[in-house]
């Protein structure tokens, strides 16, 4: 015969039961912070989060802090010792290497290759041509567009501005501002009343690149921005290695005069990554004889070529197209 447990023992039993879990929920809105708890079957995993918000700010802030703390007393005693032994300095940079895309950048063969046949920029590198820039807009252009090209006509030297009249033709302008001994011309498109492209025509034989803008920053948009002189920046041309870059590179330097003024301590900065052109204007701050600086002069904004053409508006050789952007580890420039 079965021995059932007694009426009193069942009861007691629930009591128990009930009065358990009503504990356990208690203690899971209650405590004031992450825990695992331990029961008989195994251990187990349960996320006890903090209800209240204000609470739950002010945890994460302290937890914020002590990390914080930690890491720069870290880097303090790093520094202690990797100035007393300079080798562990050398060790950690070799070591830690990031793991970037340009790291794992599909091999281009045009970059160990020379520049070959007709060189359309010989009259500024071998004759040493001084650069004669003409800035003009597209038709119909509006405010920014002409708050732009006052821009460009300080960032480059010996430019000038004429405001775009008339139906000409941009190849029509292009060929005047050739008779006119012009070594390049350059157009600031506009749509919606923002500054979306830019033409560049080397003259009088091409090419003709057109770049996309984007990221526009006025330099009253920058905090702390500088007012620039009239001194010729020098000018800092980064990460162009294919024939294409080297050619969109040497198009930009031949816009510059070859004798930058350091007294000016000005710097135009072209930095391509990712086939993303990133302008910068600085001026060098020196502090002391051992520490230098940099304010910003102005403006940002990011170019991206679209399309570059033979001569002037001629045979298309290159053109950006979205199918190009699958491999993203595949650059052009």
């Amino acid at each position: 015969m079965l021995n059932l447990p007694s009426l009193s023992t069942c009861i007691k039993f629930m009591q128990d039961f009930f009065i358990s879990n009503i504990f356990k929920k208690f203690v899971l809105q209650r405590i004031g912070h992450h825990s695992t708890l331990q029961d008989t079957m195994g251990t187990v995993k349960r996320d006890i989060r903090i209800a209240n918000k204000e609470k739950r700010k002010k945890v994460f802030a302290e937890m914020k802090h002590k990390l914080n703390k930690e890491r720069h007393e870290m880097r303090r005693e790093r520094a202690k010792e990797e100035a007393k032994n300079p080798e562990l300095k050398e060790k950690r940079l070799a070591e830690n290497v990031p793991d970037t895309i340009e790291a794992k950048r599909v091999y281009d063969e045009t970059i160990a290759q020379e520049m070959e046949g007709e060189d359309e920029f010989k009259e500024y590198f071998e004759e040493g041509k001084p650069p004669k820039v003409l800035i003009t807009t597209s038709k119909r252009a509006r405010g920014q567009a002409y708050d732009f090209a006052d821009l460009l006509y300080d960032i480059i030297p010996g430019s000038e501005f004429k405001k775009r009249v008339g139906d000409f033709t941009m190849t029509q302008i292009a060929k005047m501002c050739a008779e006119r001994d012009y070594t390049d011309l350059v157009v600031i498109n506009e749509d919606k009343k923002k500054v979306n492209g830019l033409t560049f025509i080397h003259l009088p034989e091409g090419p003709t690149m057109y770049f996309s803008v984007s990221s526009l920053k006025m330099p009253k948009e920058i905090k702390g921005h500088g007012r620039s002189t009239t001194h010729i920046p020098e000018l800092i041309l980064n990460n162009f290695s294919t024939r294409l870059g080297k050619t969109v590179g040497r198009l930009f330097q031949s816009m510059f005069p070859q004798q930058p003024e350091f007294v000016g301590r000005q710097v135009v900065t072209l930095h391509n990554q990712r086939d993303w052109i990133f302008f910068r204007r600085h001026r060098y701050v020196f502090k002391n004889e051992e520490r230098v600086g940099l304010q910003e002069l102005g403006p940002q904004f990011t170019l991206r070529l679209r399309r570059l053409q033979r001569g002037i508006r001629g045979e298309v050789e290159w053109e950006h197209r979205s199918a190009m952007d699958k491999d993203k580890k595949k650059f052009h420039l």
